[in-house]
């Protein structure tokens, strides 16, 4: 499972995604959004499942359709136990955006990103606030931190800056009560183009 996954078709997976969810704004999971917690979580698994944070954020394993989330792992980003992703650096010098074989890690003209652990797990959003989850779906900013380094892609911050409050809270409460994964993070992304230069 070492193929990498070209960039064009995860801009496809992604732009499908992206009109799914443009035409499914007014049609809310059933029982809408309610304001009790169970409700809540209900909605934040809903946006979690059509915003595709399970596309990058959840390791997966080739099945009978392809790609499939591995259950045990979901959300908890790239495995530390796995080498380091190997990427042509031929491609990326020519600006070109490459997935290892699950995409959660990828490769472009920004250098080398992983996927971050998003389960519950002190690892993943843990000792999150719902300050720091605001922080980093609207301002970009790495673990939530004002002060934090921004976001590298492929992670589509930039399309989550106007999202509600009310949304951002649903979110936020799913991902609090997932299963907590053990991932701390063994690689650290390289933002520097001097990688592939």
């Amino acid at each position: 499972m070492n193929r990498l996954i070209p960039a064009s078709a995860f801009a496809a997976c992604s732009l499908i995604a992206l009109l799914f969810s443009c035409n499914s704004v007014n049609n809310d999971p059933p029982g809408g959004v309610a304001s009790d917690s169970a409700a809540l979580v209900n909605r934040g698994a809903y946006l979690v499942t059509i915003g595709g944070c399970n596309d990058c954020h959840s390791p997966k394993r080739m099945g009978k359709m392809g790609p499939e989330v591995i259950p045990e792992t979901q959300l908890s980003g790239y495995p530390s136990s796995r080498p380091l992703a190997a990427f042509d650096t031929a491609l990326a010098k020519k600006g070109i955006a490459q997935f290892n074989e699950d995409m959660t890690a990828a490769a472009g003209p920004w250098g080398i990103s992983f996927a971050l652990n998003i389960t519950s797990d002190v690892s993943g959003i843990g000792n999150w606030t719902p300050e720091n989850f605001k922080t980093a779906m609207r301002h970009g900013k790495l673990k939530g931190a004002e002060k934090g380094r921004t976001l590298l892609p492929p992670m589509p911050w930039t399309n989550y800056t106007q999202m509600t409050d009310e949304d951002l809270n649903a979110i936020f409460s799913y991902l609090k009560q997932t299963k907590p994964v053990k991932n701390f993070p063994r690689y650290r992304s390289i933002f520097s183009r001097k990688a592939f230069v």
